[in-house]
C-alpha cells in the first residue's frame, strides 16, 4: 500500500508492473533493425535485463542523486539502460549520439556523471575529453569483447557475471529527481531540465486524451529518446499503458519508413514535421504505392506544422495529420489536435483538458484575441520540470506570478485555437532540434582562419529552420571548399551533424550592439533582404 505523498519508482510503472499483473511474457518492444529484422522484447526482458544494469551500477557504488549518462543510438539497451539508472534512484541522462566532443563535455561536466554507458563507435569521442571529466569512473560499452583498462569496461562482460533480480524501492516522494533532457540556450551552455518520477501521471493522461490508442492497435513514434518525445512518448508513456509498441533503430529513410508504416501496419504514428516534409519530397507514384489502410491516425511534434503539410498528408494518407505542442520543459503534450476538437490547418490547437494556457505581454497581462504576445501555461502541472541543473536563476526567470513562460511567441483565436508564431529568443528550431547559436560560434571560432562569427536561424522549406553562419576572415584569406569542410567536420566533431550550417557567408564585419551583443536581427533582415530596423544601438 502507498503513502499518499509518495509515487511509483518510473521503472516499476513501466516494467514490474506488468509482471505483477500476470503479463509479463507479452510483448513490451517490437524492436526492428536497418534490416527489417524483429526482435520482440517481453516486458519479463526488459525487467531481468534492467535488473542486472542496477546491480552493475549499484556494484560501482550509484545511488540516489548520481548521475549516469546514456550516450546511444538507439538500441534495446538504451531502454534497459534507462530502466536499471531508475531502479538505484539514480538519475537518467540521455544524449544524442550525433554529439561531438564539446557538446559532450558541456553536458557531462554539468551533470557530473559518474558512468556512461556507450558503444564502440561512439567511444572515441569519449576518451578524447576523458582527462577534463573528473567526475567520471566509469565507460560501459555495449558491443566490447573485453575490457580495456580499470574505467573503459565491457558490458556483456560484465553483465554475464551479474544477477537479473534486483530489489528497489518501488515508492519514491514525487519530487524525486528521474532524468535530466539538455536544451540549449541563446547565448550560452545548455542547460538541464530536470524531470522527477512524480511527473508520470500527466504523460500517460496526455497520451491517452490526444493518442487515443485502442487496444490491440500499433503505435509507433519515430522519436530517439535523446529527444523529451522519445523518451516519454516512446518509452514512459507506453510501456505503462502497455501499448503495443515498434521502434525502430534506423535513421530517416522514406522507402524504409513508408514500408514500416505497410508491412507492419502501423495504425498510430507520431513523428514530426520535417519528417513529413523530406517525405513531401518523394515522388507522389512512391508515396501512393504503398498501403495505408491501417493508419487511423497521424501526430506530428517538434516544430509547427504548417498547413501545407496537413493538406498534403490527408491527400498522400487520407487521414489528418494532429499537431501537438509541448518542450522539453513541460515534460508532456500540452496543446493538441485531438478527437473531439475539428482542425485548423497550421493551428497548435487546444489546450489539453487540464491545461491552463495563456497568452500574456512582457508585463504578464493578457493580450486580445488574435494579438502576438508570450505563450505560457499556469504554474503547477503534474509533469512540469523542477529546475535547471546547477541554474537555479535561469529556472527562476521561466516563471512570472504562477505563470511559466514557454519562450514562445503565438497568438489565440476567438474560438480558443492557439497559434504559432516563433521563438521569442534565438535559439534555432531545425529539424525539431533546438540549436544555441552560441555552441555553434564557439565551434567555428576555434577554426584559425576565423575572425568572427555569428549564427542565426532562417525559415526553410525542409527543415523549419535552417542554419546560417556569417563570418570574418582575416585579410586576403577567400573562401573556398576547404575552408568549408573544415567548418563542418568541427561542428560535427565538437557541437553535432544536426548543428552544421547549410550556408556560410562572408562579411567584413558581424553587426553588434555598443555592448558587444550580436545583432542577430540585422542579420536576418540582411539575409531575407528586408528593412533593418533601428540601427542606433550598432557599434560603430
Amino acid at each position: 500500500m502507498s503513502d499518499n505523498h509518495l509515487v511509483e519508482n518510473i521503472a516499476y510503472q513501466c516494467v514490474a508492473k506488468h509482471i505483477h499483473m500476470g503479463v509479463g511474457g507479452q510483448t513490451a518492444i517490437r524492436w526492428l533493425t536497418t534490416s527489417h529484422e524483429q526482435q520482440e522484447i517481453s516486458y519479463l526482458e526488459l525487467e531481468m535485463l534492467s535488473n542486472q544494469i542496477a546491480n552493475l551500477l549499484r556494484s560501482f557504488g550509484i545511488g540516489a542523486g548520481d548521475c549516469v549518462s546514456v550516450f546511444l543510438p538507439r538500441t534495446p539497451e538504451l531502454i534497459t539502460s534507462f530502466l536499471g539508472i531508475l531502479k538505484v534512484q539514480a538519475i537518467s541522462c540521455v544524449l544524442f549520439s550525433t554529439f561531438g566532443e564539446n557538446a559532450l563535455l558541456d553536458r557531462l561536466l554539468d551533470n557530473s556523471a559518474r558512468v556512461i554507458i556507450t558503444k564502440k563507435s561512439l567511444l572515441r569521442r569519449i576518451q578524447n575529453i576523458r582527462d577534463l571529466l573528473p567526475k567520471l569512473e566509469k565507460i560501459l560499452v555495449i558491443d566490447l569483447d573485453e575490457h580495456i583498462d580499470d574505467h573503459v569496461l565491457s558490458l556483456p562482460v560484465l553483465l554475464n557475471e551479474t544477477p537479473d533480480t534486483f530489489e528497489y524501492p518501488v515508492y519514491l516522494p514525487p519530487d524525486t529527481p528521474a532524468f535530466l533532457q539538455y536544451t540549449s540556450g541563446s547565448t550560452g551552455k545548455p542547460k538541464g531540465v530536470i524531470h522527477v518520477h512524480g511527473g508520470t501521471s500527466a504523460m500517460l493522461d496526455s497520451m491517452t486524451e490526444v493518442m487515443n490508442i485502442h487496444k490491440g492497435e500499433l503505435y509507433w513514434c519515430t522519436a530517439d529518446p535523446a529527444w523529451i518525445t522519445g523518451l516519454v512518448y516512446g518509452v514512459i508513456a507506453p510501456l505503462t499503458l502497455g501499448v503495443d509498441q515498434i521502434q525502430y533503430g534506423g535513421a530517416f529513410h522514406a522507402v524504409q519508413w513508408l514500408g514500416i508504416l505497410q508491412d507492419y501496419s502501423v495504425n498510430v504514428w507520431y513523428t514530426a514535421p520535417t519528417a513529413l516534409r523530406m517525405l513531401m519530397q518523394e515522388d507522389e507514384q512512391v508515396l501512393r504505392a504503398y498501403d495505408y489502410s491501417q493508419l487511423r491516425k497521424i501526430y506530428s511534434v517538434g516544430e509547427p506544422l504548417n498547413a501545407e503539410i496537413y493538406h498534403w498528408g490527408k491527400r498522400i494518407f487520407t487521414r489528418e495529420i494532429n499537431d501537438t505542442f509541448f518542450q522539453s520543459e513541460t515534460g508532456s503534450i500540452m496543446i493538441a489536435n485531438r478527437p473531439g476538437i475539428p482542425i485548423r490547418p497550421g493551428s497548435m490547437g487546444k489546450p489539453l483538458s487540464y491545461i491552463a494556457a495563456y497568452i500574456l505581454d512582457e508585463s504578464g497581462q493578457p493580450v486580445p484575441p488574435k494579438q502576438q504576445g508570450h505563450l505560457c501555461f499556469q504554474a503547477g502541472w503534474n509533469s512540469m520540470f523542477r529546475g535547471y541543473l546547477n541554474k537555479a536563476e535561469a529556472y527562476g526567470e521561466k516563471f512570472r506570478n504562477g505563470y511559466y513562460f514557454t519562450g514562445d511567441l503565438a497568438w489565440q483565436d476567438g474560438d480558443g485555437y492557439f497559434w504559432y508564431v516563433g521563438r521569442a529568443d534565438d535559439v534555432i528550431n531545425t529539424a525539431g532540434h533546438l540549436v544555441g547559436p552560441f555552441e555553434v560560434e564557439s565551434a567555428l571560432l576555434e577554426i584559425d582562419e576565423i575572425m568572427d562569427v555569428a549564427v542565426i536561424g532562417v525559415p526553410d522549406p525542409i527543415l523549419h529552420e535552417k542554419i546560417i553562419a556569417f563570418i570574418c576572415l582575416p585579410n586576403g584569406r577567400e573562401w573556398d571548399r576547404g575552408l568549408e569542410l573544415k567548418c563542418r567536420v568541427n561542428i560535427s566533431n565538437r557541437v553535432s551533424t544536426v548543428a552544421i550550417p547549410q550556408e556560410y557567408h562572408v562579411v567584413e564585419k558581424i553587426p553588434k550592439n555598443k555592448s558587444g551583443k550580436i545583432l542577430r536581427r540585422v542579420l536576418k533582415a540582411w539575409y531575407q533582404g528586408k528593412d533593418p530596423g533601428d540601427l542606433s544601438t550598432m557599434e560603430d
